[in-house]
């Protein structure tokens, strides 16, 4: 098994040299200078510009195209609903690429793309030239699947907190409003989704609120996958931790929502709660529809694995959770890092005049808290196979843990100060 400290080290969590190994200074000096914009400020957006600086020395410039003022990590979010931790602690600013790195940060939000001329288009009728673009719009919500969701008025009764932020505090909220002997009701689409914020550490974390301020109450997870499809067995042990208050319906597809008395219509029930939290499905951020994409099962970027360009639009990067999955490849915060770090490498190569990493490899490790302080995780270790032009997990690389315990809780807390410092700092 992968030891967590070689793990955080060959991850890239451990720090990193200042220029690019193996890529030749003189190269990037001798071309003229290149401009790389960025467009999504999360996990893999941000983790690119300011590797895109620190590898090149400085010798490329970067702008960042962020509409949030500030980095909000979804990652550790699910405390927030249990109590445990604050929107502020899980909140960080664009300071450190713009002070230390030198990341031009620019707080827009891009509405079109133009991939043949090299331009992109920003809501405050600006534009920006680019020789390279980097695309990390993470996902869209797929709302027409989901009749009953199609008002603003619904989707602000019927929350998901899917995406960090407001919505966390809106249905922290409505948690605590909740009487004791109340229902809260988690529906979870079929995979691929984005993860984390997990759905079944969000199942127990707010379980285990329950258990602490409202006894009477209970948790109803209904699945629309077949099984529980992340951690099966270490997430089975932390349901049962929680019998009657915490009960788990697998094939329980969502059909429609009444937004009006909180109520989930499934095939062949119909399941009303005090506090009804729907996940709808996803696809990439619409700006890589826009820019003509090719998408895979309508809903997820094609990319070229060895420098995650987009398949058919040159120049054009697209990282983290807009793109289609590797075999299984998760949707999570650390792979978009790791995204973002083969994407880099390869940008200041081809800028260079030089050949990407043939056999690119990247690792993943997702922590999920089942009470307060206990938390299990998974890791593994993703390796460029040329045959079949795609990342194949390598077997007998990472590993899963043995049970929960508070020590992995004190090592999830820290993986995220890490990874952020990393991104951010």
């Amino acid at each position: 098994m992968l030891k967590r400290r070689d793990f955080l080290k060959s991850a890239g969590l451990a720090g990193g040299a200042l220029l690019l190994p193996g890529l030749s200074g003189q190269a990037l000096a001798a071309k003229p200078r290149a401009h790389v914009v960025v467009v999504g400020g999360g996990y893999g957006g941000a983790t690119a510009a300011k590797y895109l600086r620190m590898w090149s020395g400085g010798a490329v410039d970067v702008t960042l195209v962020e509409r949030d003022p500030q980095f909000i990590s979804c990652p550790i979010s699910n405390l927030v609903l249990g109590g445990v931790k604050t929107l502020a602690d899980i909140t960080l600013g664009y300071e450190g690429l713009r002070d230390t790195w030198g990341v031009k940060v620019v707080k827009d939000e891009v509405t079109a793309i133009d991939p043949a001329a090299r331009t992109l288009r920003l809501a405050d009728g600006g534009t920006l030239s680019w020789d390279r673009l980097v695309l990390s719009p993470g996902v869209d919500f797929q709302f027409d699947q989901v009749p009953g969701l199609d008002s603003e008025a619904a989707r602000a009764r019927i929350l998901h907190a899917w995406k960090a932020g407001a919505q966390t505090v809106a249905l922290r909220a409505q948690l605590e409003a909740m009487p004791d002997g109340g229902v809260y009701a988690l529906t979870i689409p079929l995979a691929p989704y984005r993860c984390p914020p997990g759905p079944y550490e969000r199942a127990c974390v707010v379980a285990d609120y329950f258990r602490r301020a409202k006894p009477k109450s209970k948790v109803l997870v209904l699945d629309a996958n077949a099984e529980i499809i992340s951690k099966k067995a270490l997430f089975t042990q932390a349901f049962a931790r929680y019998k009657g208050i915490l009960e788990y319906r697998p094939n329980s597809a969502l059909r429609e929502v009444d937004a009006a008395s909180r109520t989930a219509l499934l095939d062949f029930e119909n399941v009303q709660a005090d506090v009804l939290n729907v996940v709808p499905p996803q696809r990439a951020g619409a700006i890589a529809t826009q820019a003509g994409l090719k998408l895979l099962n309508g809903r997820w970027v094609d990319i070229d694995w060895l420098t995650f360009e987009s398949v058919n639009t040159p120049g054009v990067h697209v990282l983290g959770d807009a793109i289609f999955p590797a075999p299984t490849m998760p949707k999570s915060g650390h792979m978009a890092n790791q995204h973002a770090k083969v994407a880099a490498a390869a940008i200041l190569r081809l800028l260079a005049g030089e050949a990407p990493n043939p056999a690119p490899v990247v690792m993943n490790t997702c922590y999920s808290f089942v009470d307060a302080s206990h938390v299990i995780h998974v890791s593994s270790v993703h390796q460029y196979d040329a045959a079949q032009r795609t990342v194949l997990p390598v077997a007998g690389a990472g590993g899963v843990s043995t049970e929960a315990s508070e020590q992995e809780g004190r090592y999830a807390l820290a993986w995220a100060r890490n990874i952020w410092a990393d991104m951010l700092a």
